[in-house]
């Protein structure tokens, strides 16, 4: 029972989590400049808010005589304990709450402030009126049964991790217990071995699982927030292990985590070291050319890659994937909303005073945008019903943060506020101007439909920026279940489509619906385009680049 819990509570945060998005939060200032802007607007249009305080009064009057029939939405799951609407004097505590957070946004949203500001006005009354429902409370029915059922223990376990949180995580209720799992013990443990090292990355080889692979390897590369084992975390969910259990020769990058000393390392930094990593590929296995996979952010570095190689007229990337990658910046999200200039400039500037963007406080910032999923719930599961934190893979790995150098923290925010990857030239890396037009290799482009993060209607207009032959896949999930998305899960779908109109929405109405996962579809795409079959390498590496240390190797474990 309690794993199922943790389970329940791990895949609800693991679709809302905002780690791999290295650009910019909600800062304090901005907060509260948009709650004074909320309070102020009471006085501005008087009779608009006389109007809607007069509503409230009538929803409570239906509600405490009895007749009204506000509910919570059916997705809302923290009003399940059959309490809330059996019991009279809880059913109208709901209610009450409800009615009031129904009438404080109808009242900002039909306000005179302009579209942008109504926006922020709702984002800042959501976190008020998230932070007071009556479940984060010690009224709360499951936790008063919970301490009749543990004779009060529930309260004392409750306060001790209340206290370990205060003094360890910053105050923040735990995600996650970090003491469940160890990377090489229990994650990131398919056979491998790093067989080249840079300042920048190291590079890990896996071992085939198959007599015969394709020619053409594949070689991943992650997002630079946050650490590559989200390719390679339980066997079952190993995206690493699926590839060598399919033929593919299989190459992981695994970025280093970047100090104050390496503050200047920019996009072309990475992009220099993924250079020399994919020679090192292609001589160890012999192949002329590769495959590449791009995620999150390390979609924007593959996809400035290989607008370099084509400036250079270099062909040694035949095909690559680009998964939950935004390089068209145009399609604004809850990420972007207090995106302006001086929030911008503010990231940048303390990220260049510090040297380094740290990946925790990016977390911790981007938790207060999905405050029911990533915080409330652990507030009630851990504080009120004294339960320990989840234990969960993907919540370990997206509290396994690292950091991000000044430069190239500062190059995203320029990205994010000129999007020069739609201009021919508008962007340049290690000396060549950048026309992803000429980006003519086929490509096959992954998209979450309940992805909020990097949404799919954005993926597509991005796919769109490329010229050559792509194919477009919409997975049914949100941002890391369409990543981590292994066969024979019964509710995974996939929508797939051979025309590519520009308008998305006419592409999902006229797209197929395939069940299961995606991968065993991607699989077959590359094995269409990797080449011949030929007997699987006795040994990982060459004489040149022999095995250095087995796979997770030690960038992964720098804190």
């Amino acid at each position: 029972m309690a794993q199922k819990k943790d389970e329940e509570l791990g895949l609800q945060a693991s679709d809302n989590i905002l780690g791999p998005n290295p650009i910019i939060g909600a800062p304090t200032r901005d907060i509260v400049s948009t709650a004074r802007q909320v309070l102020r607007q009471t006085i501005k249009q008087p009779v608009h808010s006389l109007k809607h305080v007069g509503r409230f009064g009538l929803a409570v009057k239906d509600v405490l005589i009895g007749r009204s029939e506000i509910a919570p939405d059916p997705a809302d799951k923290r009003f399940l304990d059959p309490t809330w609407n059996q019991n009279p004097l809880y059913r109208r505590y709901m209610q009450s709450y409800l009615a009031w957070r129904k009438e404080l946004n109808s009242w900002i949203t039909t306000s005179n402030l302009p579209p942008q500001d109504v926006a922020r006005a709702q984002f800042v009354i959501s976190l008020m009126t998230e932070a007071m429902s009556p479940t984060n409370t010690a009224l709360n029915p499951a936790a008063i049964k919970r301490f009749f059922e543990t004779g009060g223990k529930s309260l004392f376990d409750g306060m001790t991790h209340l206290a370990q949180d205060i003094a360890n995580n910053g105050g923040m209720p735990s995600q996650v217990n970090m003491n469940a799992f160890e990377v090489g013990k229990n994650l990131a443990i398919t056979k491998g071995s790093v067989v080249f090292r840079n300042e920048v990355l190291e590079l890990i080889q896996y071992k085939p699982l198959t007599e015969e692979v394709y020619e053409k390897p594949v070689l991943v590369v992650p997002p630079q927030i946050n650490k590559f084992y989200v390719f390679d975390l339980s066997p079952e969910k190993s995206l690493a292990r699926y590839l060598t259990l399919n033929h593919m020769q299989t190459f992981v990058v695994s970025w280093r985590n970047p100090t104050k000393a390496q503050r200047e390392w920019g996009l072309s930094s990475y992009i220099e070291a993924l250079k020399e990593a994919i020679d090192i590929v292609l001589k160890i296995t012999g192949s002329k050319d590769l495959s590449m996979l791009g995620a999150c952010s390390g979609g924007i570095t593959t996809a400035s890659l290989l607008g370099h190689y084509a400036a250079l007229k270099e062909k040694k990337v035949s095909s690559f994937t680009l998964l939950v990658s935004v390089l068209d910046t145009g399609i604004k999200t809850q990420v972007a909303l207090f995106a302006d200039e001086k929030s911008i400039e503010a990231a940048r500037r303390m990220s260049y005073q510090s040297g380094v963007l740290e990946g925790k406080d990016m977390a911790k910032i981007f938790a207060w945008m999905r405050p029911n999923d990533l915080i409330w719930n652990y507030w009630v599961n851990n504080y009120l019903l004294g339960n320990e934190p989840p234990v969960f893979d993907i919540l370990f790995w997206n509290n396994d943060t690292t950091r991000l150098p000044a430069a190239l923290h500062g190059e995203f925010l320029e990205m994010f506020k000129t999007n020069p990857l739609t201009r021919a030239k508008a962007l340049e890396v290690c000396g060549t101007p950048i026309d992803l037009k000429q980006v003519k290799a086929d490509f096959f482009c992954i998209a979450g439909l309940n992805d909020h993060i990097t949404p799919w209607d954005a993926c597509y207009k991005s796919a769109k920026l490329l010229g050559g032959k792509c194919e477009f896949v919409l997975s049914s999930s949100g941002h890391i279940q369409s990543i981590l998305n292994p066969p024979g899960n019964p509710k995974s779908r996939f929508f797939t489509n051979t025309e590519m109109p520009d308008d998305p929405k006419k592409w999902l109405e006229t797209a197929t619906k395939q069940s299961d996962s995606w991968w065993q579809y991607w699989r077959d795409w590359l094995h269409a385009r990797g080449g011949k079959l030929k007997a699987a390498p006795a040994v990982l590496g060459d004489e040149d680049f022999p095995p250095m240390e087995a796979a997770p190797g030690t960038y992964v474990h720098e804190r």
